[in-house]
């Protein structure tokens, strides 16, 4: 694992936490980087000090690092991945509100959406507002008709 100190254009800065180099180079390469405060898939890697390590009697001990201000810092904990990105109480209430205007006027398709989005593409079934789920397979043959759909982000009620 490797923790990267990221900065957005927005010039929020947050960690990140990588398999390795070439994985955070694939992601930021395909823009699925983002910030977790603002949103912005314009990320950066920031300026950080590295951990200085000393070895000393068969074991490892972290040494105080220089903090940006010049004072000193402790070495920082061990590294825990996030399982997903914080987001600001702000927009996970305006996500929840998304997903209950969506589930109140659509009708929740599930897996057969791909199938009843094209349906209704083709006239062959009545026009209405629906949601669900599809796989990257179906994805590029609902683009390659030509038909219209979003990908929102559906967040649990539960999510805080």
């Amino acid at each position: 694992m490797i923790c990267y100190r990221l900065r957005c254009a927005n010039h929020h800065e947050f960690e990140g936490w990588y398999k390795d180099s070439a994985t955070f180079a694939m992601l930021g390469q395909k823009g699925l980087l983002s910030c977790p405060e603002c949103g912005t898939a314009d990320v950066e890697q920031a300026p950080m000090a590295p951990a200085i390590v000393r070895r000393g009697r068969g074991r490892n001990v972290p040494q105080e690092q220089p903090a940006v201000d010049g004072t000193r810092a402790e070495a920082p904990p061990a590294p825990v991945q996030p399982t997903q990105p914080v987001l600001p109480d702000a927009v996970l209430s305006a996500l929840r509100d998304v997903r209950r205007t969506i589930e109140d006027n659509c009708e929740n398709m599930g897996k057969n959406f791909a199938d009843e989005a094209l349906r209704i593409h083709h006239g062959e079934a009545p026009e209405r507002g629906i949601y669900g789920e599809m796989s990257q397979t179906q994805r590029e043959m609902l683009e390659d008709e030509g038909v219209e759909f979003h990908n929102i982000p559906w967040v649990r009620d539960t999510d805080s």
